[in-house]
Parts: C-alpha cells; structure tokens; sequence
C-alpha cells in the first residue's frame, strides 16, 4: 500500500521540488500540493492523507496553528519543512513540541547534485513518519518499530581509530552521554527539565539538521534549571551543563588532564548522519571509560549501537530507552541486540537514573579515596 503524501507550501518552486521527490518514490503517492492550510483543508474533505509535508510561513493561517488544528481534529504524521534561518528555527521548535514527527530543511532549488542528497532525507523522513501512531489523549507521537531505509553507511572508523580497552580508573570528572533521533526533542526536555542545578555534565547528539541545534539548545535553556547550550570547540564538560551537538558537525570529547573537553569537527556523514551518536558515543569510550555513562534513546536506524557497545565494553553504564516510550524504537532496539546495554528505562525513569547512577560512582570513588 503506498503512502499518501500532503505537501503544503505557499511556494510554488518548493511545492513543485517536493512534488518531484515524492513522486520519484513508488512507495509514495502524491495526493496535492497546496499553497496553505486552508486549501489543504478543502482537499482533506475528500481524502485524508497518511503524511502531511508542512512548511511554517504561510499566508492566511500559518504552519503551527494549522499542525495544532490537526492534532487536535484528526492526529496525523506531519513532517515540518523549514528554512535554515534563525526565525525558521525558533518556529519550528514550537511545532516539535506541539506534535510534529520530524524536521526537514526545506531543498534548495539549485543544482541537482545538492537535491540529491536532500530527496533521499525527505523520502526517510516520510517514511519513517508514517509508521507513527498518536496518543490522541496526550496528544504525542507513538511510532511502531520503523526502520529508515539504510543503504551504505560510514561507520565511526572515518573520525578515529579505537581498540576496546580495560576500563579507566574512576575520576572525580564524570558525565553523561546521549544519544536520539525520532521524538528525541520532547524526550530530552522531559529528562533536562527533571534534573536539578547541580548534577553531572551531560554531552548530547540530537539529529537536527544544521542550525536549528542552536534554537534547540535556547529553548531547552529557558526551561531547564541546569545550562544547556550548543556545543562549541573547546568547552569544558562540566557540572551543571548540558552542551548538544551543532547540527551539520561532529560532536567528540577527548581528556585533558583530569577534564573532559568537547570537540566539534567536520567529516563525513556517519550512520548516515553528521552528527552522528556513533561518532560521540565512541570518543567518549575512548576518553572516558567508567567515568561516563551512556543512555541511547527514541530514533530509526542503528546509530549509536556500536559505539554504545564500545563504551559498555570499557565499563560504562549503560541505558537504553525502552520500547514502549520510544517514539522509534530503533536505535535502543539495536543497541540492546548487540549487548551494549544494561539496563532498559522508561522515559520518565531516566533523570532518576542519572542522578542515583552520579550519587552512587561519588560515594564509591569517596571510599576508594
């Protein structure tokens, strides 16, 4: 059965690039493409789609009042279309939260080799948003197991040579490393907005396409008791403080002396993505061992698996989330089937087991000392 697609846009250049990639797919079908919610209202009356394409400014009603009408009338996968500016980000912070599946950078209508790479983005995007299921009562995405199509990948090898090893000696400096995907942004505002002012640093990879990392890390800052920012080269992973991976860069950590230091770097996609939680995942094994601890989260694919085995191996504690408050439950599916994880959480489980797993390695390393 093929997937119907909505594309609403008031721009007739995006809604006819869309338009061709939808179409591009046999998996998919084009049911219209309109120039605001209100024309896509009158073309709702006589078919419902399956996805709805969305951009966020548009004439007579914009994106999020029309994405909240839908949630509330009739739940239904949408994909938000955005442009990479800091306005377009902000906006569609407020449209992940309000319930949308996922973020896509609205194309650019250049050259073809650009749109290339930003076609098979979308047709992901999709695809994966239509395996979700609502909750009507909260109002929040429930997506069954969903699988973005994989061709070949990157692995983490690209950005650094590892070897497992024994795990490091235990250190005051510990911290906290995560990694999602897929209705990862509300699942770490609920965990971030739990944790108190003063706990352990936390480095995260949230796939976001470049530049709304930024809004992302602004907004949660508003909301939460501890700093959360966007990660810059050279900042110091430190209590109190939450740093996210810029979208389009990779997020490492290395040792300096006793201190853990954040590194963002260009490279490659790997696992298909830039950031990648293979990528932060491995670094941190490599860097930390036992002082740091791993969670993977809500995401499709397989990204991070590896690297949280990694860590694992070299005595890290580590969580996955579980299936049932999983948006997508891909990446801890996967990460669970290769033995990397210790235990599986519910969301609402996690900032708990983060504070008790920081107080009980501070009363272990004050007996050794």
């Amino acid at each position: 059965m093929t997937i119907k697609v909505l594309v609403v846009d008031d721009s007739a250049v995006v809604r006819q690039v869309l338009s061709k990639i939808v179409e591009s797919d046999r998996a998919l079908e084009l049911m219209a493409a309109v120039a605001d919610p209100l024309f896509a209202l009158k073309r709702m009356e006589k078919s419902w789609p399956d996805v709805i394409i969305l951009d966020v400014e548009m004439p007579r009603m914009d994106g999020i009042t029309f994405l909240r009408k839908i949630m509330d009338e009739h739940p239904t996968p949408v994909v938000m279309c955005s442009t990479l500016t800091h306005k377009g980000a902000e906006t569609t912070m407020e449209a992940l939260a309000a319930g949308a599946v996922d973020i896509i950078a609205k194309p650019r209508v250049g050259g073809k080799e650009a749109l290339r790479g930003e076609a098979s983005e979308l047709l992901d995007a999709v695809k994966g948003a239509a395996k979700a299921k609502f909750n009507i009562k909260r109002m929040r995405p429930q997506v069954e197991q969903a699988e973005r199509k994989v061709g070949s990948k990157l692995s983490a090898d690209v950005m650094m040579n590892f070897t497992p090893q024994r795990a490091m000696k235990e250190t005051t400096e510990r911290f906290v490393a995560m990694g999602t995907s897929t209705g990862g942004t509300q699942a770490l505002e609920q965990i971030l907005k739990q944790l108190p002012r003063v706990c352990c640093g936390i480095v995260i990879v949230q796939h976001m396409p470049e530049k709304f990392t930024a809004a992302f890390a602004q907004r949660l800052n508003g909301l939460c008791e501890i700093e959360v920012k966007e990660a810059a080269d050279g900042d110091r992973i430190r209590p109190g403080y939450a740093f996210i991976a810029p979208g389009g860069k990779h997020l490492m950590v290395r040792r300096s002396g006793a201190q853990y230091i954040c590194q963002v770097k260009d490279g490659p996609l790997v696992c298909r993505h830039r950031p990648s939680v293979d990528v932060l995942f491995r670094s941190v094994a490599k860097a930390a061992g036992v002082n740091a601890m791993g969670i993977i989260m809500t995401g499709m694919g397989d990204d991070g698996a590896n690297g949280l085995l990694e860590m694992h191996q070299t005595g890290a504690y580590t969580i996955a989330q579980d299936e049932k408050t999983s948006v997508v439950y891909g990446m801890p599916k996967e990460a669970v089937k290769k033995g990397a994880v210790d235990q599986s959480l519910p969301l609402e489980q996690l900032p708990i087991a983060i504070i008790k797993n920081e107080r009980q390695l501070s009363r272990k390393a004050r007996s050794a000392g």
